[in-house]
């Protein structure tokens, strides 16, 4: 399972959503990128393979960051999120 962090501005925890597969997740990745490099202000909805339930809708001009990061055996016992290299130290 991957998981995508998203940091809003204003907001200190990330939001995330799921991807079952390597593929979908950096392709999620590439269309945030993308989305925030345009300059063009649009909303993006998210939906997370993790917990179908779980909807996001995010206006792209309060995006600051996106990161992929890996969950179970391969990747790690590590905790997601951007702050990880501060929690291990």
């Amino acid at each position: 399972m991957f998981t995508i962090d998203l940091i809003l501005k204003y907001t200190p925890m990330p939001l995330s959503v799921q991807r079952k597969d390597e593929e979908g997740a950096q392709s999620l990745y590439r269309d945030i990128c993308e989305a925030m490099n345009s300059g063009n202000p649009k909303v993006l909805e998210l939906t997370c393979e993790g917990k179908v339930e779980k909807r996001l809708s995010i206006a792209t001009t309060e995006l600051v960051a996106v990161q992929v990061s890996q969950k179970g055996p391969a990747g790690g016992d590590r905790q997601p999120g951007f702050f990880v290299a501060t929690a291990e130290s």
